[in-house]
């Protein structure tokens, strides 16, 4: 039996020098907090806000990318082109957000806000289609939540803008 923790087979005791993929979430703060707080210079928002929207962005982008492949599996695949065709770009919007509000050097709200506002819209209208399949698909329930996370999250960072 294959598991599907990476832990199971891949341990930093087994290579010796190895660092481990990814500390436990509950262990460190993200990548992106501690960018954050080691960014030279002053900016202008909650470094909190700003990084766990870029964390959600991340993770949306990597569950729609999971989520479409999923679906590309499943034996009713004519019911899921429509959830394919939003998780794909989804994951797309999400990706380019996510450079863009990683980016706090020479800052441009007139370029990030229209982009939060768009990827806000990718999310609701993926996690609105990947609900409907919800109850079928485990995957799609993972992907809605994702979406409904990172909504929420650029709504977040939005109103910390203003």
């Amino acid at each position: 039996m294959q598991s599907n923790r990476m832990a199971d087979w891949h341990t930093v005791d087994q290579y010796p020098g190895a660092v481990p993929v990814s500390p436990r979430k509950e262990d460190a703060m993200s990548y992106a907090r501690q960018l954050l707080d080691a960014y030279p210079r002053d900016f202008n928002l909650d470094a909190g806000v700003l990084a766990a929207t870029i964390d959600a962005l991340n993770d949306c982008a990597q569950a729609c990318t999971a989520d479409a492949d999923d679906d590309l599996s499943e034996q009713n695949l004519p019911e899921l082109v429509k959830c394919v065709r939003l998780c794909q770009d989804c994951a797309d919007v999400c990706a380019a957000t996510v450079r863009v509000t990683s980016r706090q050097t020479e800052y441009d709200a007139g370029v990030t806000r229209p982009l939060l506002e768009a990827c806000a819209a990718a999310c609701k209208s993926c996690g609105d289609e990947c609900e409907r399949h919800a109850r079928m698909h485990e995957h799609c329930r993972v992907c809605a939540e994702a979406c409904r996370r990172c909504e929420q999250a650029c709504r977040e960072l939005l109103a910390a803008m203003s």
